[in-house]
């Protein structure tokens, strides 16, 4: 998909919700604006990198932060939950931030996260801060624990190949936009892709990001490259020609 066919995405295709809607590989998608993909044939909806008590794990270490990260997570997934009423969620790896995650979780976003099933198949993709125990810490984790998930035409996975993979969406770089204009810098999560792969924009609260013009994405992409950015209340196109480094 050409650059001048992803503005046209953007400006014939622009979804109710704000997001932007495309065929992804053949597959129809939503790039959402809070950071989550909806697939709408399938009622898929996805998530990357959730990061689940990012906030307690630095306060074990002494570095404190306000221990409100996996309530805003779980509150604004479950309010797209509500809206969009999936018939799939998939959970796109990293969705604890290590291996204790689980054990420091107040009950009350305990709950939270065993409700995450509720009504739904829930498919929990492994990423490289999650751990199988985690199951047993909560009592049994609802749902299905995989290495990958196919939808359609597309496979989702926690960590993109290198090299291509046209019909990929992965999660794991947390890729940001970095915008300059009139000398000041505006940084956003985003999705990065060229209408055949998808990288994801983390969704955790606490979560960092990596500037998609980093060389971590050298490779990845056989066509022109859109950055997506994350707007309070739209997702915004921007060609990686317009964008600046750290």
């Amino acid at each position: 998909m050409s650059m001048a066919a992803l503005a046209d995405v953007d400006l014939y295709r622009r979804s109710a919700c704000g997001g932007v809607a495309l065929s992804m590989h053949g597959a129809g998608a939503v790039l959402r604006h809070s950071g989550a993909l909806w697939l709408t044939k399938s009622r898929t909806l996805v998530v990357s990198d959730l990061h689940l008590e990012k906030g307690s794990a630095y306060a074990s270490r002494g570095q404190l932060l306000p221990p409100y990260d996996t309530q805003d997570t779980l509150d604004r997934l479950e309010a797209e939950l509500e809206v969009l009423t999936p018939k799939t969620l998939v959970l796109l790896g990293d969705s604890f931030h290590d291996a204790r995650a689980t054990a420091r979780l107040d009950p009350i976003q305990a709950q939270r996260v065993l409700r995450l099933s509720a009504g739904r198949d829930l498919v929990w993709i492994v990423g490289n801060h999650d751990v199988q125990d985690e199951r047993s810490a909560l009592g049994g984790l609802p749902g299905q624990i995989a290495e990958t998930h196919a939808v359609g035409p597309l496979t989702l996975r926690h960590e993109p190949l290198s090299g291509a993979a046209p019909g990929e969406v992965a999660g794991h770089l947390h890729p940001c936009a970095k915008l300059v204009r009139s000398g000041r810098g505006l940084r956003r999560r985003c999705f990065l892709t060229d209408g055949s792969r998808l990288l994801m924009p983390a969704f955790g609260a606490y979560a960092g990001g990596l500037n998609v013009l980093d060389t971590a994405y050298a490779g990845l992409f056989l066509q022109p490259t859109m950055a997506a950015a994350l707007g309070p209340k739209r997702v915004h196109l921007l060609a990686l020609a317009d964008l600046s480094g750290d």
